[in-house]
């Protein structure tokens, strides 16, 4: 049984920094390309950041400069550091990454629970 739990978020307020983890658990057999993504109130859920297994990063235009994703294989880790935080930031933020569990030969996308920030002005 495969999960994906994601800490880190809090409140703090701008300018300030958060780091997010995402520790993905269970029978895998291999983890591809994993990624943020936040939801604000009343808003569709929005890419953050990816990364592949080979370290490629993408970002949206609305957090370059200010995040940093990074993972660690040997403990099916991603991470998200969070700095200038802005208002605007404030969302759930959900991890996701592509996973082939135990007992399979193909990738299933899976996601977290969801993590709140919460940036106060």
């Amino acid at each position: 049984q495969v999960q994906l739990v994601e800490s880190g978020g809090g409140l703090v307020q701008a300018g300030g920094s958060l780091r997010l983890s995402c520790a993905a658990s269970g029978s895998i057999v291999s983890i591809g390309d994993m990624g943020w993504y936040r939801r604000a109130s009343g808003k569709q859920r929005d890419l953050v950041a990816t990364i592949a297994t080979g370290g490629s990063t993408n970002y949206a235009d609305s957090v370059k400069g200010r995040f940093t994703i990074s993972r660690d294989n040997a403990k099916n880790t991603v991470y998200l550091q969070m700095n200038s935080l802005k208002p605007g930031d404030t969302a759930v933020y959900y991890c996701k990454a592509k996973i082939v569990p135990a007992r399979s030969s193909w990738e299933y996308a899976y996601w977290g629970q969801g993590t709140q920030v919460t940036v106060s002005s």
